[in-house]
């Protein structure tokens, strides 16, 4: 039986299009490949901003319910970046942190950056509602200090947020602050929202079953807190982020308004032998089954994202 005139044209664009599918794949995979192989391509490119230098208080601002249990692990966490209260575990997070220094090395910064945990402000009567804008994020960050500052609002579980759990779990920016002796400051901050009720497969992995690609068993959170431990990744992330591009003409890759930054360059990477849907070879607390790469302050535990290194050109994890 003879095919139809009409079922051979049917036949042939199906053929067709099944090819440029696979060139479109192919083509993807080789800008992945040489993105991944290529030292010159994968360079985040210096673009001769300021950095932040100096001693620098990080200052957190939480917007909505948290539990003192919750705001104890994020400022835990920022007491462990800091080699001057290092923990006398390794790996600790301020080894993480000291991978950063290595950006302002070739950015030849006389200063090198000493964070330490500044002032908390709780606002935990929802005074601009639960839906917050990215201008009302920029707001509330104002309340922390305006001059040699990372001022980091984090929303609770029960507030939404302009792209949360759409495209962003966090994010991080500048903006005027104070006018001291007629000299106008900048000051850096962060936003990061607790994932924990609205999406966790998203911000919260691997902590969490992934909302879309290779299912995995969720790992066990090291503080036993799936919203604030995903939190901390995120906060980090954009820490790093902060410190090495935090004006916006830093060390970036890519376009300025969505740029991959020193941890964003390394996605879903925290430990040797990380692949898409496996977050790596970490660590295992024997007594809880928690999975972490780093010690902090306090006795805590944490999961840190890798980070780009910019002296060997790869994702640098510390286990």
């Amino acid at each position: 039986m003879s095919s139809s005139p009409s079922s051979n044209s049917t036949h042939f664009i199906l053929k067709i299009f099944l090819l440029i599918s696979f060139i479109n794949v192919c083509f993807a995979s080789r800008k992945l490949t040489a993105l991944v192989q290529d030292p010159q391509m994968q360079l985040l490119q210096y673009h001769k901003g300021a950095l932040l230098s100096g001693k620098i208080s990080v200052n957190l601002i939480w917007y909505g319910k948290f539990k003192p249990s919750q705001r104890a692990i994020v400022s835990d966490f920022i007491t462990s970046l800091s080699s001057s209260t290092p923990s006398k575990t390794h790996p600790s997070v301020a080894q993480w942190w000291k991978t950063t220094e290595k950006y302002y090395h070739l950015a030849n910064s006389k200063k090198p950056l000493s964070l330490n945990l500044g002032k908390q402000v709780l606002i935990e009567n929802y005074s601009l509602g639960k839906s917050l804008t990215q201008k009302q994020i920029v707001q509330l960050a104002s309340k922390g200090e305006q001059k040699d500052a990372i001022n980091v609002v984090l929303t609770a579980s029960d507030v939404a947020v302009d792209g949360f759990c759409v495209n962003r779990c966090g994010t991080h920016g500048s903006s005027k602050g104070a006018v001291i002796k007629g000299k106008t400051y900048k000051f850096a901050y962060i936003w990061v929202g607790n994932s924990e009720t609205q999406c966790p497969g998203y911000c919260a992995w691997p902590f969490h079953q992934p909302i879309y690609g290779p299912q995995s068993p969720p790992l066990g959170a090291p503080n036993n807190d799936v919203g604030a431990d995903g939190m901390v990744i995120n906060l980090a992330s954009l820490l790093a982020g902060t410190a090495t591009n935090p004006f916006g003409n830093g060390y970036y890759q890519g376009e300025a308004d969505a740029p991959l930054e020193a941890a964003s360059a390394c996605p879903g990477v925290y430990a040797k032998g990380a692949y898409p849907g496996y977050a790596g070879d970490l660590l295992v607390d024997k007594t809880t089954g928690a999975s972490y790469n780093a010690h902090g302050t306090n006795g805590r535990k944490y999961l840190v994202p890798a980070l780009y290194d910019p002296s060997t050109s790869s994702c640098s994890t510390l286990v």
